[in-house]
């Protein structure tokens, strides 16, 4: 996969299951979303973890022929496992 990395509190997710998309796993995680004082907010969220997502949330792209989404770290409702 190319380099990609999502800026502020987003994510990339690929999708493990093409006709329900709510379940994959991060692949990439932004520096956090930026706080009124100038500092970053931490992301709950790490690269391989698996993780339950908003039905409707996120962009959709493909990249080298792979799909993928773009999603804010408050479109992720739970990590599993």
């Amino acid at each position: 996969m190319a380099k990609i990395r999502p800026v502020g509190d987003r994510v990339v997710v690929k999708p493990t299951a093409k006709e329900k998309r709510q379940e994959g796993t991060v692949i990439a995680v932004g520096s956090g979303r930026l706080l009124d004082n100038g500092d970053r907010a931490a992301m709950d969220v790490r690269e391989g973890d698996r993780v339950l997502f908003a039905k409707y949330g996120g962009t959709e792209f493909k990249l080298d022929n792979e799909e993928y989404l773009v999603l804010k770290e408050n479109d992720i409702l739970a990590i599993i496992g």
